[in-house]
């Protein structure tokens, strides 16, 4: 049987909040497997190696996660360094997937 998560305002106990920050996670790692599955696809498109890294559309991905933290409400330093990391990582799994496709 699954659970309705409650709105944070709506908690009552911990186990509410604990119940609500599991179910969020669960649902973070789903998209995070959808981004990583465009960073897939973007290994298989490009056509040169050195397009997977592209600083200018680091830049702008970090740039719409901290406006997009500001209109939330959400901590902005704490995002900046979050897809910063975020960033990085995609880049390499990129580059991971574009590699063995060469092979």
């Amino acid at each position: 049987m699954t659970k309705t998560r409650k709105l944070p305002t709506a908690c009552e106990t911990m186990a509410d909040v604990r119940q609500g920050v599991d179910s969020v996670d669960k649902e973070l790692i789903a998209l995070l497997a959808v981004r990583f599955g465009y960073m897939e696809a973007a290994a298989r498109i490009k056509q040169e190696r050195t397009a997977v890294r592209d600083e200018k559309r680091k830049a702008e991905v970090i740039k719409n996660a901290k406006r997009a933290a500001w209109e939330y409400g959400v901590p902005i330093g704490f995002i900046g360094d979050f897809w910063d990391k975020l960033v990085e990582t995609s880049i390499a799994y990129e580059l991971e997937k574009w590699d063995a496709r060469q092979r």
